[in-house]
This record gives structure tokens, sequence and C-alpha cells, in this order.
């Protein structure tokens, strides 16, 4: 089995960042969405990921962009992979020469046809994302999670997890999904004074953790 890749989303500070890398994600997210603590301005993503070591992916994050947006950032950062988080067509996010994956809300509401849908429509997608709805006007990294039952066991594409995910939950969500890749946020955030997580702010020692528990649910030691 192909070993899970790791995203750690919302990096907003350079020590963040290295510190994920450090810890071993394959990849760092970006926001640049201006509903939420974790935006960050283009060229201070910019520098963060100047600072990184090689051959960590850098992805930016977009909710319901104006065109415009997508090529401003992209022609002062040099991403990798675009996300897009709202409720973008396909002909929209293959529109910037970029790989691209698109994440989709899995609800109460939500069938396994519909989401094998999601895969025929955006089938030129690097993969798909599945996350929790929106909660509180915020489109993704609530902290909640969604009932993984409802996701299809034979998709198109590459499965990309997120919503909700700890150290304490990732290795059973690996063994039960078997996503090619996971994605965590609040998960790694520093926790406040009120036991909730200060958005935009990473613990280095969580983001440790998470990676841990990563590997030890595919069977492998921490590199």
């Amino acid at each position: 089995m192909c070993r899970t890749r790791v995203k750690i989303c919302g990096i907003t500070r350079i020590a963040d960042g290295v510190a994920a890398a450090h810890a071993g994600a394959d990849a760092i997210g970006f926001v640049f969405w201006q509903g939420t603590p974790r935006v960050i301005a283009a060229d201070a993503a910019r520098a963060i990921a100047d600072a990184l070591p090689p051959f960590v992916t850098i992805v930016g994050l977009f909710v319901d962009p104006a065109p415009e947006h997508v090529r401003a950032t992209l022609a002062a950062l040099p991403l990798d992979l675009l996300q897009f988080h709202g409720a973008e067509t396909a002909d929209f996010c293959r529109a910037f020469g970029r790989p691209y994956i698109k994440a989709i809300a899995v609800g109460s509401e939500a069938t396994r046809v519909d989401l094998l849908e999601c895969a025929r429509v955006y089938s030129d997608a690097r993969g798909l994302l599945f996350d929790a709805p929106p909660s509180g006007g915020i489109p993704g990294g609530t902290g909640h999670a969604f009932d993984w039952d409802m996701l299809p066991k034979q998709l198109p594409l590459p499965l990309v997890l997120s919503g909700g995910l700890t150290a304490v939950n990732v290795g059973d969500a690996i063994r039960r999904v078997r996503p090619c890749a996971v994605d965590v946020s609040s998960g790694v955030e520093v926790i406040g004074p009120e036991g909730k997580p200060i958005r935009g702010l990473k613990d280095p020692s969580r983001i440790a953790a998470f990676i841990e528990e990563v590997r030890n649910a595919d069977g492998r030691s921490p590199v």
C-alpha cells in the first residue's frame, strides 16, 4: 500500500511551515479567502514557501474566487496545486493551467451516487477532497467530521480526506477510508485558553503527533 500523503493547511507563519515540512508533511496549504483568520497575502505566502526545503508541494486554497484573484496569486507565488473549496465549475477549475483538486462537502443529504457524479464532472482533477459541510459561514477547516461511510468504495479519482481530523482519529480514518491523502488544519492548531484551536496558528507538537499517527496507520515508522 502506498503511504498516505499529508497536507497541513492554513499555514500563516514561516515557523509553522518549516515545522510541518520537518515533521514530514508532503504539502502545505495557503488560504487565499478573506472570510477566515487563516487568510494570507501572496507576498507573505511567498516568504514561507521560500523557507521550505525541496519537494514540499505548495497548495493554494480558493473559495469562489474572481479569476483575476487566482491569476494575480499565481503571478506572485508559483503554486504547485490549486484547491477549490466553493461552487466552482470544472471549466473554472481547469482554466488556470495548474493541476487542481476539488473539495466536496459531504452532508447528511449526500449519496454515494452524487459523490461519484462529482468524480465524473471533475474528471480531470488530481483528486477529490471530501470535507464536512460548511459551518458558521466557513467552507472548510471547521474542525467537524462527517460520516466516512458515505464515501464511495470505488472512486475513480484519488480521495483526499478532510474534516475534523486529529491525531486521535486520523489512524482510524485511514484504516477505514484508505485515502491517498489527508488534509488537516484545525486539528494541528494551537489550543487557546478556552480550549479551542486558534485559527492560523499551528502547534509543532500537534503536527508531529498527527503525522506520526498517519505513519502508524500506514504500518510505517516515522521518517
